[in-house]
């Protein structure tokens, strides 16, 4: 199965100028946990993720004005990506080995294309598969 197959199409992305208030209410409106982050809306290329944890965690306890804050110092760069031709083991090995729930999918120029989340594994893939990755992501981390 390949990753075009899985994956949502054509997701919500934010900019690094967005504030945190603005990104905050459209990952409630659209019920989602995570956001790509472009550079901008027309080439949509890929530059980071925020997470609904990234928020919470370094904006509102860090007691950042979320109305004023850019979310840019907040974004993981560089984020874990993958291609909708890509087979479907390639995304779910990525998941598994970086612990991540979401991967944006990006063509050949880097723009952001769709978006394949656990959930998404859960809907098309086998119980047993779907299971392993589940679990592969959700194991605690070795202490360093």
């Amino acid at each position: 199965m390949k990753v075009r197959e899985v994956m949502s199409s054509n997701p919500i992305c934010c900019m690094p100028g967005d504030t945190a208030e603005k990104v905050a209410k459209t990952l409630r409106e659209h019920d989602i946990g995570s956001i790509p982050v472009v550079v901008d809306q027309q080439t949509r290329k890929l530059i980071g993720i925020i997470t609904d944890r990234d928020l919470c965690c370094s904006v509102v306890a860090g007691g950042l004005d979320p109305k004023r804050t850019p979310i840019e110092k907040f974004i993981s760069t560089n984020p874990v990506s993958c291609r909708d031709g890509e087979n479907l083991e390639h995304c779910e090995r990525a998941m598994q080995e970086h612990k991540i729930r979401r991967i944006p999918v990006v063509d050949g120029e880097g723009a952001v294309i769709g978006i394949v989340a656990q959930a998404d594994l859960v809907l098309k893939e086998s119980p047993e598969k779907a299971s392993k990755t589940i679990a592969a992501i959700s194991r605690p981390s070795k202490a360093a």
